[in-house]
């Protein structure tokens, strides 16, 4: 990623208070990128971006971006969001172009941590 971009996104996620709701850790980390569509990201709404996306299905999705996927940096560039976290803002995200995704439970979220696990220890 440009380091223009890198920079802009380190200097908002530290200026913004912490968010407490999906929409506001998307304000707050994740609109950055993804309204503007910076370094290829799918803009929040693009039904035809996020589709493809969506069809990847939630746990993969989810857990793919958490560790950084594509141009994006592992957890939009926030360090320090939890998976769940992560996973409620993907969900508002995916909800905004047409998902109908629910917030992962704990099931799903073991799950998730699975997938990062694998993905991490395959990257070692």
């Amino acid at each position: 990623m440009h380091k223009t971009v890198w920079t802009l996104l380190f200097t908002l996620a530290a200026s913004n208070a912490w968010a407490t709701t999906a929409e506001e850790t998307y304000k707050a980390v994740c609109s950055a990128c993804h309204t503007q569509g910076l370094a290829g990201a799918p803009k929040l709404g693009d039904a035809k971006a996020w589709g493809k996306l969506i069809k990847e299905g939630q746990v993969n999705l989810s857990a793919d971006g958490y560790l950084g996927v594509r141009g994006m940096p592992a957890r939009g560039g926030r360090a320090d969001l939890t998976v769940a976290q992560f996973a409620n803002t993907v969900v508002y995200m995916a909800n905004q172009a047409g998902g109908n995704w629910r917030e992962p439970d704990e099931a799903m979220l073991k799950k998730m941590n699975a997938r990062i696990d694998k993905r991490s220890a395959a990257k070692k």
